[in-house]
C-alpha cells in the first residue's frame, strides 16, 4: 500500500519536500560527529599510521557502491514487473550518485594502496570487479541518454541495471572466493567484528552519514526527474495542441 501510495508524483513530491529538512539537517550533524571521531578522537594504526583515516572515506563509499547498485537494480525490477511509475525514475536517479560513490572508492582506494602495497592499482578481484561496477554506472546513464523515447529509455536500462546486479555479489565475496591483496571483511563478520570499536564507532557514524546523505540527494534528484517529465509532458501537449 505504501509503495502504491507515491506512485502519485504529486504526493511523493508534498511527501519529500516534508522529509528533505529533516535529512538534509541529519547528514549534516552526522557528518560534523562522523569526522571528529575520524579525525580527532580515532587512534592511528600501529601499522598503517595516519594513514588509516582513509577508510573512514573509502569504506563507506565502496558500501555505497554496493547499495546504491541494489537499489537501482531492485527499482528496475518495480518498474519492469509492476509498472511503478516512479520505479524507472528512482533507478535513473540513483545511477549517477552511485557512480559517484564508487569513483570515490576507486580513488580513496588507490590513496590508501600507494603507501600500504607500493602501488596505485592492481588487477585483483575486488579492484577489477569494482572498476567494473563503475563502468555499469556508466553504461545505464549513457543508455538513457542514447534513447530518446523515455520508455524504451527505461526498459532498456533496467535490463541492464538487472543483468549487471551480477557484479554486487562478486564484489562482496571476491576476497573470499579468490587470493587478493585487498584485505577481507572485518565489519560483517558472523563472528563479530575485527577491528577495535575506537575505529569501529566513527567508521559506523560515517557509514549512516553516507546513507543519509544518499537518500537527500534521491529525494531531490526524483523530484527534479518529476519536474522534468511533468515539464516534457507539456511540451509536448502545446505542440500537438
Amino acid at each position: 500500500m505504501a509503495i502504491q501510495a507515491l506512485a502519485n508524483p504529486a504526493r511523493f513530491n508534498r511527501l519529500a519536500g516534508a522529509i528533505l529538512p529533516w535529512v538534509k539537517a541529519a547528514t549534516a550533524v552526522l557528518f560534523i560527529v562522523g569526522l571528529y571521531l575520524a579525525l580527532a578522537v580515532a587512534p592511528a594504526d600501529y601499522q598503517q599510521g595516519e594513514t588509516v583515516r582513509i577508510m573512514f572515506v573509502h569504506v563507506p563509499a565502496a558500501w555505497m557502491a554496493m547499495f546504491c547498485y541494489t537499489v537501482m537494480a531492485v527499482a528496475s525490477a518495480v518498474a519492469l514487473i509492476w509498472r511503478h511509475p516512479l520505479a524507472d525514475l528512482a533507478a535513473k536517479s540513483t545511477a549517477p550518485i552511485g557512480a559517484c560513490f564508487t569513483f570515490i572508492a576507486l580513488l580513496s582506494g588507490s590513496l590508501w594502496g600507494k603507501p600500504m602495497w607500493g602501488t596505485w592499482w592492481v588487477w585483483d578481484a575486488r579492484l577489477t570487479s569494482v572498476l567494473i561496477l563503475f563502468f555499469l554506472y556508466l553504461g545505464y546513464m549513457a543508455l538513457w541518454q542514447a534513447i530518446e523515447e523515455p520508455q524504451k529509455a527505461a526498459r532498456a536500462a533496467a535490463i541492464l541495471a538487472l543483468v549487471g546486479f551480477i557484479n554486487v555479489p562478486i564484489i562482496k565475496f571476491s576476497v573470499d572466493w579468490w587470493n587478493t591483496l585487498h584485505q577481507p571483511a572485518s565489519v560483517v563478520k558472523m563472528d563479530g567484528p575485527a577491528i577495535h570499536a575506537s575505529i569501529l564507532w566513527p567508521l559506523l557514524v560515517m557509514a549512516l552519514a553516507f546513507k543519509v546523505f544518499f537518500i537527500a540527494v534521491l529525494l531531490t534528484r526524483i523530484r527534479t526527474e518529476i519536474n522534468a517529465r511533468r515539464l516534457r509532458n507539456l511540451r509536448l501537449a502545446a505542440g500537438q495542441s
